[in-house]
């Protein structure tokens, strides 16, 4: 069965399918099987765990996670047909063993570089939920750290491996829509509010010290954990790496752009005033690339209005038609605003909801998969590709945090301003160093 088939017959997010697809795997025999280890439970983590799980031929043989009480709850995910996962708090426990090939990563942004530089200094394959780090530095620590242990390292900005997004850049590369100069981008939510949290002492099943891993110490609050963490400076990185990360990418793959000229972003916190979220909610960021080319988001963490009937997208515009894009599909339109190609995915993925499951795991990890056996000979997203699209987000949060456009060199994507250099690198907790 190739992954075609595998997938059109995949129910996305149904356990029955993960199970029987499960099923299938064993038999396929155990000579190329990939252990996996899934460290980080909740949100994103979730699509990893039933994206492996449903990988032919490879075993979830351990799951990490500080908080035990979602430790339980995943193992009694994957109870069913298929021996139970070890558990494990601590993700460096795990770093002599050989019996795990794979660490695949989902946990808060502070601590992905950390642990997947760890992961391949012991041997292990990576694949890591974006962004790929919380500061531009530990992007660059990646990108080195791969080259010197020469470890598979895929990052999860997972329309990369849409067939549909795919098809599109071929046309595109074809001269389909002409000279591409300028792509629109968006998301849109309707977050509620945090509220207003106070310090207090962590709950008895959340290992706090572990939760805080490469970051300096602070105390915990009642409105952190597990997912309001995206909100503040200290532990994230904000809706533009959160969401606007895999629209940029799309973005910047389709117009065969690297790092910017300029950068502008406008934002501000529209919503729920008053509460403990530090950052914007609203903010319109506009990148400049050599040739007068430019790719803009505009991101509404609070307001849930669709364009084109989508709550995410990319529409591109060229000199021969335009097109617009998104995890299931794209349209091509002529110069005159007629559609004149179109293509669905036969399989749907989630796009404003918090785990966004789908078929895209199941290619993104295949693809994954498949190179560390030696069955494709190229990732869908490099850590090199991952690390660009992944500062263009950072810069984006630096020239809204400076409240000045940046002017960046374009070889490395450097900003200029000393004040927006002070965010190129993150502060770090005495042993949890992270160094290129």
């Amino acid at each position: 069965m190739d992954r075609r088939t595998f997938l059109a017959g995949l129910g996305a997010g149904t356990a029955a399918t993960v199970f029987s697809a499960r099923s299938y795997a064993r038999i396929l025999g155990a000579n190329d099987r990939l252990r996996v280890a899934v460290i980080g439970l909740n949100g994103r983590g979730v699509a990893h765990l039933h994206g492996f799980a449903a990988t032919p031929n490879t075993e979830v043989t351990h799951l990490v996670d500080v908080d035990s009480a979602v430790l339980e709850k995943s193992a009694g995910e994957l109870a069913q047909g298929q021996p139970r996962p070890q558990l494990e708090r601590d993700y460096r426990r795990l770093l002599e063993t050989r019996a795990i090939d794979v660490f695949s990563i989902a946990t808060p942004d502070h601590s992905h570089a950390k642990i997947a530089l760890d992961g391949m200094a012991a041997g292990k394959h990576v694949y890591l939920e974006k962004p790929c780090g919380i500061a531009p530095n530990e992007g660059e620590a990646l990108v080195a750290g791969q080259k010197r242990h020469d470890r598979v390292l895929q990052m999860g900005n997972q329309q990369r491996s849409s067939r549909e997004t795919q098809e599109l850049v071929a046309l595109v590369r074809a001269g389909e829509l002409g000279e591409l100069y300028a792509a629109d981008t968006w998301y849109a939510n309707n977050r509620t509010s945090i509220g207003r949290g106070s310090e207090i002492a962590p709950p008895p099943n959340l290992d706090w010290e572990l939760w805080q891993g490469p970051r300096p110490r602070r105390p915990y609050r009642s409105n952190l954990v597990h997912y309001n963490w995206h909100w503040f400076w200290h532990w994230g990185t904000g809706e533009i790496c959160n969401n606007a990360l895999h629209e940029i990418d799309i973005a910047r793959w389709l117009m065969d752009v690297q790092f910017p000229e300029q950068v502008s972003a406008k934002g501000a916190r529209r919503f729920h005033r008053g509460d403990d979220w530090e950052m914007y909610d609203t903010l319109r960021l506009d990148l400049s690339f050599a040739g007068g080319r430019r790719i803009s988001w505009d991101g509404h963490s609070c307001n849930g209005v669709e364009r084109y009937g989508r709550g995410r997208g990319v529409l591109v515009y060229g000199t021969k038609g335009s097109a617009l894009v998104d995890r299931n599909g794209f349209e091509i339109f002529d110069l005159a605003g007629k559609s004149v190609r179109k293509a669905t995915a036969k399989e749907a993925s989630g796009t404003t909801d918090t785990v966004g499951e789908g078929a895209l795991d199941l290619l993104h990890i295949g693809n994954f998969a498949d190179v560390i056996r030696g069955k494709a000979k190229a990732l869908a997203s490099p850590i090199s590709e991952g690390h660009i699209s992944t500062l263009l987000c950072h810069l984006g949060n630096m020239a809204y945090r400076t409240g000045a456009d940046l002017s960046c060199d374009p070889a490395n994507g450097r900003p200029r301003s000393e004040a927006a250099l002070a965010y190129w690198t993150a502060d770090y907790q005495p042993g949890w160093d992270i160094k290129s």
